[in-house]
């Protein structure tokens, strides 16, 4: 695999695949999600990065290993990937509160939320080898929640100007838009 700052270690990491109630087999797709992105970097089980105990310990990811594993198993593969592309990782993460959701439904929150804690804790507070990390989801990240750990949020919502000129249109683009359709007298109209 060619080493490039573009293709450092940017995973989407859906945890919304995980929509099947009830707590263990909610788990055991989470811990699959895990598991699927580990054997994207299957190559570096060839490599002099890993001493015989770190490969045991790489191959042990499954879908059935323990909650410690599965806790720190994004935290050591942020190790391993930093150590082969000599820069910190990042992690984005989609659609973090539907897990969330499908447990307070299907009545396995507790459980739920005491993996999640542990995992968000290895993956985005402890995690020495983590660069920057994105989290996306409907429901606003709340520090009273599974986030309480997490000191270092900024949390961004659809109504923040933090990011307006990153995201989305700015208004000289929309009157531009409008001009080449031919649509500037409409400009009071969009505006509203």
């Amino acid at each position: 695999m060619q080493r490039t700052a573009g293709n450092l270690a940017c995973h989407l990491l859906k945890l919304c695949q995980c929509e099947s109630p009830p707590f263990p087999d909610a788990r055991k797709s989470i811990c699959q999600i895990i598991k699927n992105l580990y054997n994207k970097y299957d190559f570096l089980l060839k490599i002099s990065y890993l001493n015989e105990d770190k490969k045991k310990a790489y191959t042990d990811i499954s879908a059935n290993m323990d909650n410690n594993l599965a806790a720190n198993s994004l935290n050591t593969l942020s190790d391993y990937l930093m150590r082969y592309y000599g820069k910190k990782v990042i992690i984005l993460l989609d659609d973090y509160d539907t897990p969330m959701q499908e447990a307070y439904v299907y009545g396995y929150w507790d459980e739920l939320v005491s993996f999640i804690r542990n995992l968000f804790g290895s993956i985005f507070k402890t995690n020495p080898f983590l660069g920057k990390s994105l989290m996306t989801g409907i429901i606003r990240v709340s520090r009273e929640s599974i986030f309480s750990d997490l000191n270092n949020l900024t949390v961004v919502t659809t109504t923040s100007n933090l990011y307006a000129d990153s995201f989305g249109f700015t208004q000289q683009e929309v009157w531009d838009a409008l001009e080449e359709y031919g649509l500037s007298s409409k400009k009071d109209e969009v505006r509203n």
